[in-house]
């Protein structure tokens, strides 16, 4: 039977786009080339953080505050422990003009949160070293999602409702059995679409570590620790979910990263750096065993924007890409756009068009 549309890529993206098409009555065919949420995938790492935060960036705001019903929605209905209900906590000092909009943007979108002074910060979550001068932002119904497993979950939920679910390896000019295609293929996007995006998306190496918590403590767990980003560092963790380890890792850009041949071994370098940091910031830390390390990728564009829109040249052909460093929490969000589009009932927005893409990719994606 002939799919009404086939969504390739069976990461955070690509799965809600294919549920939404689903909820409206499409024939949906979701094919990946590695299988959904596999270990190669920007949605293949055990966690990530969703927090309504974003300084002046206020639209991915506002997508937060939708996706996460929508994420709560997926655990209530399948398995609980898909979402951590732990908050996020922004640290930051001074006047800093990042925090600064982040709070006003939230009170204009009545998103709960409170403004912690230095003393309330350390009187609330004494882990961590509190340098004079310092503030933060906690808000209480951000949280984790268990992220590999959430993506693994609503495949299965779709596929029991009638979405086709195949592993295959889709390149564009291969027949595939559907009307509308989208590419939502995360890293591997300006591989398969060279001359359109090789200088449009280009990915990074992005390495993450899981450090061993005190024995017989709770301090780090997601009851007592909330996921938490330090904005003039760039650095963010998640607390000791389910007992695999403290979850630590640097925003910034590292270098250029091939998804299907890059070896995924962290350096001694970043081992090093992280440790420093924990000796500085988190002491209890200090000289914690590494557990865990995984490198997984970026892959974000010049303007820090996910690209979601029509191929330039080919009229049924879809591209979705650009969102890792902070795509995965507004995967509902993304699929109610694209999925919009698709069908005729939404409104293009120029931030996430073709045309808006330069060449090069942005500092960061706080």
């Amino acid at each position: 039977m002939r799919a009404d549309v086939a969504v390739i890529g069976a990461g955070c993206f690509g799965v809600w786009i294919a549920w939404h098409l689903h909820r409206a009555g499409r024939r949906v065919l979701l094919i990946d080339a590695y299988g959904a949420a596999n270990s190669r995938a920007s949605s293949g790492d055990e966690s990530r953080i969703i927090r309504m935060g974003y300084g002046p960036r206020e639209h991915y705001t506002k997508w937060s505050v939708e996706s996460l019903p929508l994420w709560r929605a997926l655990a209530s209905r399948t398995d609980p422990s898909l979402f951590h209900d732990c908050g996020a906590l922004w640290m930051t000092s001074g006047a800093d003009p990042f925090a600064l909009s982040t709070v006003a943007v939230l009170e204009q979108y009545d998103v709960s949160h409170q403004t912690l002074n230095e003393h309330e910060l350390r009187q609330r979550f004494p882990q961590f070293a509190v340098p004079e001068g310092s503030w933060a932002i906690l808000e209480p119904e951000a949280g984790a999602l268990m992220a590999r497993r959430a993506i693994q979950t609503l495949v299965r939920e779709m596929v029991a409702e009638g979405v086709t679910y195949e592993q295959s390896a889709v390149r564009p000019g291969d027949a595939v059995d559907a009307e509308q295609i989208v590419f939502a293929c995360g890293p591997w996007l300006p591989a398969l679409f060279p001359e359109l995006l090789g200088k449009r998306i280009i990915p990074t190496r992005q390495e993450v570590l899981f450090f061993g918590t005190p024995s017989g403590s709770d301090a780090f767990s997601p009851l007592r620790m909330p996921c938490w980003i330090d904005v003039s560092q760039q650095v963010y963790g998640l607390p000791d979910l389910e007992s695999r380890g403290f979850k630590i890792a640097n925003d910034r850009r590292g270098a250029q990263f091939n998804p299907d041949t890059g070896e995924r071994t962290v350096s001694a370098a970043t081992i090093e750096i992280v440790r420093e940091y924990l000796r500085s910031r988190i002491p209890a830390l200090a000289h914690a065993p590494l557990l865990e390390s995984r490198v997984c990728q970026y892959e974000n564009t010049s303007n820090g924007d996910y690209l979601l829109d029509r191929h330039p040249e080919i009229e049924n052909v879809w591209l979705a890409g650009g969102g890792s460093g902070h795509g995965f929490k507004h995967g509902p969000a993304v699929g109610a756009y694209l999925s919009g589009l698709m069908l005729g009932s939404g409104t293009a927005d120029e931030r996430f068009s073709f045309s808006s893409k330069a060449e090069g990719i942005t500092a960061s994606s706080l």
